[in-house]
């Protein structure tokens, strides 16, 4: 995660139900301050500034970012490709249409059998993506499939899900030590 975003790259999401909800919680994490002041550097504040007072209000009124997208949220995009072409390539549409090569996928699943989640992945892979799958302890397809699979040692989706967020918790604090100290 780190190295891509020090090549300039993002971070995708996907996951479904529970797990929709929590790469929207990873989302705002990474998108603004999350256990520290994240305030703009000097010469972006000064970018700012051109609109006078407002340009003050604003930059100190912003805070930087890791630029997160949760696949999750294009509602509008999501149910029509569900409908029109095929709900197991929900989010693998988007991952075509979003995905650079320093770009990296976090999926969460909790069986790691999630179709349109696998699809995810797949075609990540074929563009080159980092891939990061968090599930439960059998891991399943996203095990073979992900660079790195997180799997917490629970079967149960609610114990599963309770273990995924100190997990992705301290995966945003390490991530905003590295680039706001």
């Amino acid at each position: 995660m780190e190295a891509s975003f020090r090549k300039g790259g993002k971070m995708l999401l996907a996951g479904n139900g529970g797990s929709a909800a929590d790469c929207e919680h990873v989302v705002g994490e990474l998108m603004k301050g999350f256990m520290s002041p994240r305030k703009l550097p000097a010469s972006e504040r000064e970018k700012m500034l051109i609109h006078g007072e407002e340009g003050a209000y604003i930059a100190d009124r912003l805070q930087g970012a890791l630029p997160a997208i949760s696949l999750v949220s294009q509602s509008a995009l999501a149910t029509a490709y569900i409908n029109d072409v095929a709900a197991d390539m929900v989010f693998a549409q988007q991952v075509y249409g979003y995905g650079r090569p320093e770009d990296t996928l976090v999926v969460f699943s909790t069986s790691g059998n999630s179709a349109n989640v696998v699809r995810a992945v797949q075609v990540a892979k074929s563009l080159g993506l980092a891939t990061i799958g968090l599930t439960g302890q059998g891991g399943g397809r996203l095990k073979e499939l992900c660079d790195v699979t997180v799997r917490v040692p629970y079967a149960g989706t609610p114990d599963i899900q309770e273990r995924h967020l100190p997990i992705y918790h301290a995966l945003c604090m390490m991530l905003e030590e590295a680039f706001f100290g």
